[in-house]
């Protein structure tokens, strides 16, 4: 046996790979996702955190002046027909089939409440 096929054969010895427990990193995400939730849940509503939600989160795909881009347009005079609870649960649950994702993991009702009055009428929620 040549020098050649001995190291096609002996490769460089390496010390073993740590596998890592897919069930470990995934554990650690949803407990931190559990946790920062909960965190949401039980703050008081911040109208200047959510402020900012509605133009960088739903500015991202409504528009950063929320006159439409990828989803609808979301000024006040676009969406006056719907109630606040419509709102709420389009924001909460999503539109199935649609780019428009959950919140519910993200925001209590009370937080989603808030946004869709805010939406329906931004100068009485300054």
């Amino acid at each position: 046996m040549d020098r050649f096929e001995k190291a096609y054969r002996d490769p460089i010895p390496r010390p073993p790979r740590r596998r890592r427990n897919a069930l470990t990193g995934n554990a650690v995400f949803t407990g931190a996702l559990f946790l920062a939730t909960m965190a949401l849940a039980t703050d008081a509503i911040d109208p200047d955190a959510l402020k900012r939600l509605v133009v960088q989160d739903c500015g991202s795909c409504h528009g950063l002046t929320l006159k439409g881009g990828l989803g609808p347009d979301l000024r006040p005079e676009t969406i006056e027909h719907y109630d606040v609870e419509v709102l709420r649960d389009v924001i909460l649950d999503g539109i199935p089939d649609t780019p428009m994702p959950p919140w519910r993991p993200l925001m209590s009702e009370a937080e989603a409440e808030w946004v869709a009055r805010y939406l329906l009428s931004p100068e009485d929620m300054q």
